[in-house]
């Protein structure tokens, strides 16, 4: 390394640690963006409150509430009077399913068979679909297991068993933990955030103080110059992909299945996406907050279009296809895989080609047009 070229890295470290924001912005929020997207941005359905109707008042009525009760996806949390009740409990939004048993349940299920009524708040489409599918499994189980002690009373010793048995195995994320799919998502979207807001800012802040001129007029080339602003980024996010890695490892538990090596490889590689949008944000900005919003017209459509908080193949063919075009939509894959499935490069060749391609255009093209307004 040339000493000009030390001389700007050591100059950009030197103003980034006078600048208390900054030093924030790169160390402390992606601490609490992880634990923020860890711990809300979750699909996983627990505790729906769960309002009971219970006309039957009977031992029956109550073993099937306490199959509900065992099961964590609902919570008893009301007990109505009536039907016109529940309707009240929904539409103020304190309950979110409820469950009515008709006065002659205990009756009914002696005699053969019996219906309840689970009703749900369908407003929000995800948690009514999980918690559907929650209450008729529950209600199943309960079924068999009613059936099971019938069979057993009339001194029958075959056990009940259904004609077809489906057993199910979940690979790489046994308790489908929204976690492990999360965080891996929140790597992507703060090495993508801060190196092209940072880099962005950083170019115009030269700009606007006036300093960029004193470097121009220096025996500085312009590839010394480019190469020294965007690279104390690149170690800082860096630092931040190994700090979101060791804490989403320990504190949630994520496991990290592939090779540290390749992964710090790659989100390296990551790195010049972000780091070229920045680049370019910064030489069609004369302001920091022009580039800020430059950038955000950026980030946005890529966190939205990369699968990092829907899934790529239920979108409409029309924003499917633009999504080719972001590269978090790469690395999100990239990094998914290494995490959780811990398989190596020939798995993933095609993403990381891709990354290539959309990094090295992106930069070549944002650094020849820094290095013509510099001109």
């Amino acid at each position: 390394m040339n000493s000009r070229l030390y001389a700007i890295i050591r100059k950009e470290f030197i103003q980034i640690f006078r600048d208390k924001r900054t030093l924030v912005l790169i160390l402390v929020i992606p601490i609490v963006q992880l634990f923020l997207l860890g711990y809300a941005a979750t699909n996983d359905v627990r505790n729906v409150p769960l309002a009971v109707y219970d006309q039957s008042q009977s031992p029956e009525s109550r073993a099937l509430l306490d199959a509900y009760r065992a099961a964590d996806y609902f919570q008893i949390a009301y007990a109505a009077g009536s039907e016109a009740e529940i309707q009240t409990l929904i539409e103020k939004g304190l309950a979110r399913a409820a469950l009515i048993i008709p006065p002659d349940y205990a009756s009914r299920l002696r005699a053969g068979s019996a219906q309840v009524a689970f009703i749900l708040d369908g407003s929000d489409p995800s948690v009514a679909a999980t918690a559907l599918s929650a209450a008729q499994l529950i209600g199943q189980s309960h079924a068999t297991g009613i059936l099971s002690q019938k069979i057993s009373r009339a001194g029958q010793n075959f056990k009940v068993q259904p004609p077809v048995e489906v057993r199910t195995t979940v690979w790489y994320n046994p308790d489908l933990i929204s976690a492990y799919f999360m965080i891996p998502g929140v790597i992507g979207m703060i090495l993508f955030a801060i190196t092209a807001i940072l880099t962005a800012t950083a170019v115009v802040r030269e700009r606007e103080r006036g300093t960029i001129e004193q470097l121009i007029v220096t025996p500085i080339r312009p590839w010394e110059l480019v190469l020294g602003k965007i690279m104390p980024y690149t170690l800082l996010g860096l630092f931040d992909t190994l700090e979101i890695l060791l804490v989403g490892h320990w504190w949630f538990g994520v496991p990290i299945r592939g090779s540290i090596l390749l992964i710090v490889l790659l989100s390296a590689l990551f790195l010049l996406s972000g780091l070229g949008i920045g680049l370019f944000a910064s030489t069609i900005a004369n302001t920091q907050q022009e580039a800020m919003l430059t950038v955000w017209m950026t980030l946005l459509p890529s966190i939205f279009l990369s699968g990092f908080f829907f899934p790529l193949d239920a979108m409409p063919k029309v924003l499917y296809y633009i999504s080719y075009a972001m590269p978090l939509r790469y690395y999100l894959s990239i990094i998914r895989v290494l995490l959780l499935k811990g398989v190596g490069i020939e798995s993933i060749w095609p993403d990381v080609i891709a990354l290539t391609i959309f990094g090295v255009v992106i930069m070549t093209a944002a650094a020849l047009r820094f290095k013509k307004r510099l001109d």
